[in-house]
């Protein structure tokens, strides 16, 4: 819907904002860290969608442009917002780390505040932070070592306290392309060599989320980050952000110089990643699809499947089914697709086999 009022912004004036700042409009020159920084960090519960999600962002991005910087330690993997792994730069795993830790200790208490009760955790949390920084461990054997001196209780439970109360990063191999197993850890003090950051404020990751994810209302903030009261972070930043209105009447707020552009303008088919932030990252999630396609996206047991834009909004599924030395692109749109777009989406998806599946010897693509 066209208002002509420039204080309101209809859902395709978000979606191309949107585009932009998740710099899908066009592919960036920005380096693999950069882009990360730039995005606030990249949902990773499974080790390849960041490659993807940098791929369908980053001029020239290879494997080796993010492997390398995640043995190096440039970039880790660590919970952050919502609870969940993110890959996110060094600095930003020890200046987000606080700001977040209460949303996350809020968020133990409600998975295991009963197998809990009555433990010291501070002490729980010494032992896990010596036990992991003289030898990396999964979450399994962590718990195991901790039972042994609380052995009336869950390890699960125990080892999900540590998590919590102790950053801890997940060390290589995971985080590398094509690599499987379980995630072992340490801290990210160790890791890194650095402590975290002093300051809990969150008015500076209030002002990176806008510039990534917004115009934005304090919902959606509260969303994407797991938190909740930022109203009063927003107060506080308002003589640096302007004020529009969505068409439901809800307030968004932005930085003042991010861009907004021509709402009508053309933008390429994007091939997005498992479990991209995209879709995660706001309360209300129309500007990019809808109630209806959010069903079909997010399933029961909290998978984000992947999926491709037609017109800078979700228009459907993909998968590539490798057997043997072939590789297919399955395209699976939720309607029916101008001839354009279908040559277009080919055209994108023949990329992104040579990419993804560089080791196959054929490769197809088939739309279902």
């Amino acid at each position: 819907m066209v208002t002509g009022d420039p204080n309101v912004l209809d859902r395709r004036a978000l979606n191309r904002a949107l585009l932009a700042r998740q710099l899908l409009l066009e592919r960036s020159g920005v380096r693999a860290v950069e882009g990360v920084a730039h995005l606030v960090g990249m949902q990773a519960q499974a080790p390849n969608p960041p490659y993807i999600g940098l791929w369908t962002r980053l001029a020239g991005f290879r494997i080796e442009d993010l492997a390398d910087r995640v043995e190096g330690r440039d970039v880790v993997r660590i919970a952050l917002m919502r609870g969940t792994i993110h890959l996110v730069t060094a600095e930003d795993c020890l200046a987000l780390r606080p700001v977040l830790q209460g949303a996350l200790e809020q968020g133990l208490k409600g998975t295991f505040g009963r197998q809990l009760t009555g433990l010291d955790t501070a002490r729980v949390a010494a032992l896990g932070r010596e036990l992991v920084e003289k030898e990396p461990l999964t979450l399994g054997g962590l718990g195991t070592l901790l039972a042994e001196r609380w052995p009336d209780r869950d390890p699960s439970a125990l080892a999900n306290a540590v998590r919590t109360l102790v950053p801890l990063v997940q060390v290589p191999p995971r985080g590398l392309w094509g690599e499987s197993g379980q995630a072992v850890h340490t801290t990210a003090e160790s890791w890194l060599g650095g402590a975290l950051a002093a300051s809990t404020s969150p008015d500076a990751m209030v002002e990176r989320y806008l510039a990534a994810f917004g115009p934005a209302t304090v919902k959606d903030v509260q969303a994407w980050s797991g938190m909740t009261r930022l109203a009063e972070s927003v107060d506080r930043l308002r003589p640096r952000l302007r004020s529009f209105r969505d068409e439901n009447g809800a307030e968004l707020l932005d930085l003042l110089d991010a861009p907004l552009p021509d709402p009508g303008m053309p933008v390429p088919v994007r091939f997005l990643p498992e479990f991209d932030n995209i879709l995660l990252s706001h309360a209300d999630r129309g500007r990019i699809l809808t109630e209806e396609q959010r069903k079909l996206v997010f399933t029961r047991n909290g998978l984000i499947r992947s999926t491709f834009l037609v017109d800078g909004f979700v228009r459907g599924l993909w998968r590539i089914e490798q057997k043997r030395k072939a590789a297919t692109l399955v395209i699976e749109p939720f309607g029916a697709l101008a001839g354009k777009d279908r040559d277009a989406l080919a055209e994108e998806g023949g990329a992104l086999l040579d990419f993804a599946a560089a080791s196959a010897t054929t490769r197809d693509i088939r739309f279902v």
